[in-house]
């Protein structure tokens, strides 16, 4: 996300760490830089002015100018107010409410507030163990009612039927009653959108809030919409009593503005981000730690959760075990790894949460490439019979043909699968037992380790 922004203020923290003595002069220089960085990546200019303002009281201070390493202070005011412009750390949803807690969801249409709905659906029967309901009450578009429907299946989550001849307050009221009746913890209620702000649609979502008095309004609103962002959230603030904000499509290619500006415009905390098109592409939004990717320092402990969240911890211990005996290991174990690569997000989405440097030198990999390779070798193994993926010996030229015309590769993508996979096969039977410690003191990578 606002990788233009990232760039620039990930550069000028460097040059920022460099500095040897801090003056009003060179103060005055990056907050220029900064000013221009943020005014550039959309963000709002009343937001842009109250930030400048406090860095550089905070930058003029004693703790700054006594400091012995000025530079570095620096950075971490950057950081701090960054954070602060987005809301303190972690702002939790609220479902202290007798069930079902009701959540309604605004935002004009395009946002993506009908898949939020079912990703946020699917946080909560995860995240939170709860039995969750959702409705559509958008009766202008018959697609968002069966998109809803869809989206809610794939989340895990049950959905209420509502058809375009009802009124959004009937339907949102008979899913309140359904939903009291057969015990739902949560209540999820998606609205119509316009493509701008018109009194019908204000009209109309103040109605529902009016019915159904839910525990938390959420405003959903798309990171790409740059200042119409910020237009759009005034709108809503002054409509409805907005209690947090999830910010959509993060993931593409947006300046980053709306996420430094939402929240000080509306007064509500982000609670969530969407990072990607998937059903489990929402993540609980922790200012401090955006505030990092914005800097180019990364989000490591988001790295650490999402890969931890991917991992098929039985299949790993089960390769582990397979290691330590040096047995058998085959291409189901290598098409296990392929698949649990894919369901840690994809190399893309890893990339985006580790610091800019060591992003900058593994982004050298074309990364596009590197996800079409995977998928390949993915359908040449798929394309194996059971078989020949437990004893890969077996696979001469005649199966090598079979394979490829059924993964739709040439033979010499099937050689190289099967090459890489002896060579990890190798591999794996010099780590059997200690030979993982023979290997490394053969590459002299003991050296200088202590003794136990």
């Amino acid at each position: 996300m606002a990788s233009a922004l990232t760039d620039k203020l990930s550069r000028l923290v460097k040059e920022m760490r460099g500095q040897a003595r801090i003056t009003e002069s060179n103060v005055q220089d990056m907050l220029r830089e900064v000013r221009m960085a943020l005014l550039e990546a959309d963000v709002a200019l009343p937001v842009v002015r109250d930030f400048i303002a406090r860095v550089k009281d905070k930058a003029l201070g004693q703790e700054v100018m006594s400091s012995l390493s000025p530079g570095q202070v620096l950075v971490s005011i950057v950081n701090r107010e960054l954070a602060a412009t987005m809301g303190e750390g972690v702002s939790d949803i609220n479902l202290a409410a007798q069930p079902p807690a009701v959540i309604l969801m605004a935002g004009l249409q395009g946002a993506g507030k009908t898949t939020t709905t079912a990703k946020l659906a699917k946080h909560l029967i995860e995240k939170r163990k709860k039995k969750v309901l959702t409705v559509s009450g958008d009766v202008y578009r018959p697609a968002a009612i069966e998109q809803l429907k869809t989206v809610t299946k794939q989340a895990g989550a049950e959905w209420f039927p509502s058809s375009t001849d009802q009124k959004p307050v009937d339907i949102a009221l008979a899913a309140l009653d359904y939903a009291r009746k057969h015990f739902f913890d949560v209540l999820l209620v998606d609205t119509a959108g316009r493509l701008a702000i018109d009194e019908a649609l204000m009209a109309e979502i103040k109605a529902l809030h009016a019915a159904l008095n839910p525990v938390e309004t959420l405003f959903v609103v798309d990171a790409m919409q740059g200042q119409d962002a910020i237009n759009t959230a005034k709108a809503f603030k002054e409509a409805l009593p907005l209690t947090g904000i999830i910010l959509t499509k993060t993931d593409g290619d947006s300046r980053g503005g709306a996420a430094l500006s939402v929240r000080q415009i509306t007064g509500a905390p982000i609670k969530f981000s969407g990072t990607s098109e998937k059903i489990d592409g929402l993540e609980v939004f922790d200012a401090q730690r955006h505030a990092g990717r914005i800097l180019g320092m990364g989000d490591i402990v988001a790295l650490v959760e999402q890969v931890t969240a991917g991992v098929d911890m039985a299949a790993a211990q089960k390769l582990a075990a397979k290691m330590k005996s040096g047995s058998g290991f085959d291409l189901e174990d290598f098409l296990s790894q392929l698949q649990q690569m894919k369901s840690m997000g994809g190399l893309s989405s890893l990339l985006d949460k580790l610091p800019s440097q060591m992003a900058a030198k593994a982004g050298q990999v074309d990364m596009d490439k590197a996800e079409k390779d995977i998928r390949r070798k993915e359908g040449i193994i798929q394309s194996m019979t059971p078989l020949e993926r437990r004893k890969p010996e077996l696979i001469k030229a005649t199966r090598k043909r079979r394979i490829a015309a059924g993964s739709g590769v040439q033979v010499q993508d099937v050689n190289r699968l099967l090459n890489e996979f002896e060579q990890m096969q190798g591999m794996m039977k010099k780590m059997k037992g200690g030979g993982m410690m023979k290997m490394m003191k053969r590459m002299g990578g003991m050296k200088g380790m202590p003794k136990f």
